[in-house]
């Protein structure tokens, strides 16, 4: 659905009060004080704001469905009847043409309007005066939830890719779309795009008494009291549903204010139609077009190609003689892309085209227009202008400071708080390759769990396909999937790290790696710990050894005692024992192997376990991109903040065998990587130096030549 707004609210609370029109396109235009003759519903207006339940309002309601009935079946009878002049008639056959000629000859059209508004390739639309360059150009959208969330990105794109004005877009969220669309737009950092958020709670009580079994629930029916919950000083909007896909620019269709005829006090809607006459929701539009043949004036008919509807029937082939004429693809149903239409496969390519496409070549400037400075953009040009770009190691340092584009929460997500204030979540980051572990962590610990996954926009989509395909993924609704969108030459991985950290809504967030498995019951074990460490009170890093296996296919220990026999028969080993015993050497192993308590052991340098830790425990530092020493600076930080490194004598993690990482890859390779990396890591701990004084010098002499 597509619409242009310019709201009075009074008028769409009298008037629109009844109207729920899904697969219509509408277009709202009013400002100042105006009086509109409204449908007489006399018996709703008595009680306004009365619930469904109430069963007066219900039977009053009821009533004055049924007269509306009549009255619209005596309409649809005056619609039916052969044209009165030809230039009415212009109608190519689209279905459209009886309506059209109806409210032409009720006064709702100028001469120009009548042949602007003919359906089909005869409309003038495309020679429409377009808007003055610097103008900002204002969307409404409603968006509520985790699938919407994702699904109105791929308008957002589309609008994005054509658009030569600045937007303006006026969200009204709940909660959960808030969060992940003011996330997305910020990283996003799209120049001359303005973004507002709107509560969609506040509109609930006007709409909630409402029947309705349309599957966009309560929130379709938002757009009946718009207004209310935007500006009043927003004169104009295109109000547009997150199911549609632009095939043009959108100043076309916001070029379209310049043919609404009237005076300043009059609203008008304009809209564009070509659902099949069967439609499910034609009782709503016969209730439209009650409001319509009281209020003619309203209504500026837009050509149907500004809403055109996939569907088996013919109707919609009608609308257009060429895939060039289409300005708007609706994409209300999955189905729709396995329609038998003879365009499918252009629609389908137009959509897989946005949806996939790299949202960060959207973020291009436009020249000649004055524009609001973003401080966040303004701080970060500064901070790179300050780089020397002659330094070796500059594509490291400006990889610090890179945005990337974040979507949190791609997927569902459900999490219920513990009453018990123990809870643990699993963090982890990935990228394409390591996709195949999800099910096997899954299966291994069932407490929540925040990912970071580094994709592209086209591995985005291929994850959402696998993930939807996987049935032990579709079961758990306690992972929060969040894609940070490939940017650069590096691995963020401590950035990715710090997304799936600032995700954590638990207590406590256990540290990990995605190639890691962690033994059966870790969750419940890590949950008592918390109790007998008395971690709410104590700073404390709770440590999980770590081991590894050679092979492919391991039958996984299920208690300490397989483990050991493991390690004993040479199945299993200790982490990196082989090529970096450093990292893990001060966990003492063989202490580990017949502890029955929880030991404290010291910080050493390069000392890089995998930990338990509270939830406002330090982030990584983002100057470690690739690979090396990424978690070694993370646990020097947490020594240096005096957190006490306990090893629990019961817990372990076993790392699985993969093809090695591009990073590393380059690590071993390039001698120029590894001499920046030295270089970053004694700036590190200058840094550390400086913010810890007397008590970091030890990082300053501990040997680290790694």
């Amino acid at each position: 659905m597509l619409g242009i707004f310019r709201g009075r609210r009074k008028f769409l609370a009298a008037s629109l009060a009844l109207l729920f029109i899904p697969s219509f396109t509408w277009l709202y235009l009013s400002i100042g004080h105006f009086q509109v003759k409204p449908l007489p519903l006399s018996s709703l207006e008595a009680q306004p704001s009365s619930p469904l339940g109430d069963s007066n309002a219900r039977v009053a309601l009821e009533l004055r469905i049924r007269a509306v009935e009549e009255e619209n079946r005596a309409l649809r009878q005056e619609l039916s009847r052969p044209p009165r002049n030809s230039s009415a008639s212009h109608s190519n056959g689209t279905g459209r043409g009886k309506q059209s000629r109806a409210l032409s000859e009720q006064g709702a059209f100028n001469n120009e309007g009548q042949k602007n508004a003919a359906v089909g390739n005869g409309s003038n639309c495309s020679q429409q005066q377009l808007v003055d360059k610097c103008e900002t150009i204002h969307v409404a959208i409603v968006c509520a939830g985790y699938n919407a969330s994702r699904d109105v990105v791929t308008l957002v794109k589309s609008v994005l890719f054509h658009r030569r004005n600045a937007l303006h877009f006026h969200f009204i969220t709940d909660s959960i779309a808030k969060q992940i669309l003011s996330s997305l737009f910020h990283s996003w950092m799209v120049p001359a795009v303005r973004v507002n958020f709107y509560d969609a709670d506040e509109l609930k009580s006007e709409v909630s008494w409402i029947p309705n079994k349309h599957y966009s629930g309560i929130y379709g029916l938002m757009k009946l009291v718009l207004t209310k919950a935007l500006p009043l000083d927003l004169q104009r909007v295109i109000v547009l549903d997150t199911d549609i896909t632009f095939a043009t620019d959108i100043a076309e269709l916001w070029a379209v204010f310049h043919k609404f005829k009237g005076t300043k006090t009059s609203p008008q809607v304009s809209q564009a139609n070509n659902s099949p006459n069967d439609s499910p929701h034609k009782q709503g539009f016969d209730i439209f077009n009650a409001v319509i043949k009281q209020n003619p004036f309203l209504v500026y008919q837009l050509p149907c190609f500004w809403n055109v509807q996939l569907s088996d029937h013919t109707r919609s082939e009608k609308c257009y003689k060429d895939v060039s004429d289409l300005k708007v693809i609706h994409w209300n149903s999955p189905k729709k892309l396995r329609v038998k239409n003879k365009h499918v496969e252009f629609f389908r390519n137009l959509y897989l085209t946005f949806l996939e496409y790299d949202g960060n070549l959207l973020r291009r400037e436009l020249f000649g227009c004055p524009s609001e400075a973003d401080p966040n953009s303004e701080n970060l040009q500064k901070t790179l202008s300050e780089l020397d770009e002659d330094d070796p190691c500059y594509e490291f340092r400006r990889e610090r400071f890179t945005v990337h584009r974040t979507h949190l929460y791609f997927l569902h997500y459900e999490y219920e708080p513990s009453s018990d204030n123990t809870d643990v979540t699993l963090v982890a980051q990935l990228s394409m390759d390591r996709l195949q572990m999800l099910e096997a962590i899954c299966k291994h610990w069932e407490g929540p769990i925040s990912l970071a996954l580094y994709l592209s926009d086209a591995e985005a989509q291929q994850f959402l396909r696998y993930a939807q395909g996987s049935e032990v993924l579709m079961n758990r609704g306690n992972v929060g999937y969040h894609i940070v969108y490939k940017e650069g030459q590096f691995y963020p991985v401590n950035l990715l790290r710090n997304v799936a950290m600032q995700q954590v809504n638990t207590p406590y967030m256990f540290l990990s790696d995605i190639d890691f498995l962690p033994m059966y019951g870790l969750y419940e074990y890590l949950r008592k710990s918390v109790v007998q460490l008395e971690m709410a009170n104590t700073k404390k890093a709770l440590v999980v050894p770590a081991f590894e296996t050679l092979r492919y296919r391991l039958s996984f220990p299920k208690s300490k005692a397989e483990l050991l026999s493991q390690l004993d028969m040479g199945t299993l080993f200790t982490f990196r024992y082989h090529v970096w015993t450093k990292g893990h050497a001060p966990t003492n192993f063989a202490k580990w192997r017949t502890a029955t308590t929880p030991y404290r052991v010291l910080w050493e340098a390069d000392f890089e376990p995998y930990v338990m830790v509270r939830r406002d425990s330090p982030e990584y530092d983002r100057r470690f991109v690739g690979f090396g020493w990424n978690k070694v600076a993370h646990i020097m930080e947490l020594d240096a903040q005096e957190y006490e490194f306990v090893v629990l004598p019961n817990a372990y993690m076993i790392h699985m065998p993969h093809a090695p990482s591009f990073d590393i890859t380059k690590f071993r390779s390039n001698k120029q990587y590894r001499a920046c990396l030295k270089t970053l890591k004694e700036e590190f701990q200058q840094n550390m130096s400086r913010r810890f004084g007397f008590a970091a010098l030890k990082y300053m002499t501990a040997e680290n030549n790694t």
